[in-house]
């Protein structure tokens, strides 16, 4: 079907449902208004890949005090220049991860000998990683090497960044390891 055969079919078509008595005006003003007209923008990355495709995500809300914002879409980002504004399934199904009902968001820790995850707090769980961490550190700790040089690493603990890691992020985190004798250190963007 050509364009000019389809433009043909569609006026005689809405013709005839008016002609029936059919009143299309609120159906008409429905589609002209988009499902995104009054939603923010918020720019991000897709979490999935090393790609790190440009997304953005649509909410709706007026950020006022008592209203929760409700993602109502998750589009490609055409202005990224990685995607130019194209997404893989996964990337396009961001928005069902977004609004899945069995989403964590808050720490969860499974205790030694238990069979279930308990939730706590954020204060916790920071505590609690920092405690592993300096615990390991001091256990596997070596200051030198099987010839006697020195060497001051840590080879009980490795760091792996994501995809999604800024620069600033990534700056950050070498300088945390490497002050703590990491040795062991790569980024998910590499692999």
């Amino acid at each position: 079907m050509d364009r000019r055969t389809f433009i043909k079919t569609t006026i005689v078509g809405g013709a005839a449902v008016s002609a029936f008595g059919f009143n299309l005006t609120q159906v008409r003003a429905q589609t002209q208004a988009l499902k995104i007209a009054r939603t923010t923008e918020t720019r991000s990355t897709c979490p999935y890949c090393s790609v790190s495709c440009g997304v953005i995500i649509h909410t709706i809300g007026d950020r006022a005090k008592n209203t929760t914002p409700q993602v109502v879409h998750v589009e490609g980002d055409p202005d990224h220049p990685i995607n130019r504004g194209t997404l893989c399934p996964k990337g396009a199904s961001l928005e069902q991860d977004i609004l899945n009902e069995r989403r964590l968001v808050k720490p969860q820790v499974r205790r030694p000998g238990s069979d279930h995850w308990e939730d706590i707090s954020w204060d916790d769980a920071i505590n609690e990683i920092a405690q592993k961490v300096k615990k390991t550190r001091d256990e596997t700790f070596v200051e030198q090497d099987q010839s006697g040089h020195t060497v001051n690493r840590c080879e009980g603990i490795g760091w792996s960044g994501g995809c999604t890691d800024t620069n600033e992020l990534n700056f950050l985190a070498v300088k945390t390891m490497r002050s703590m004798g990491v040795c062991y250190f790569e980024t998910q963007a590499r692999v």
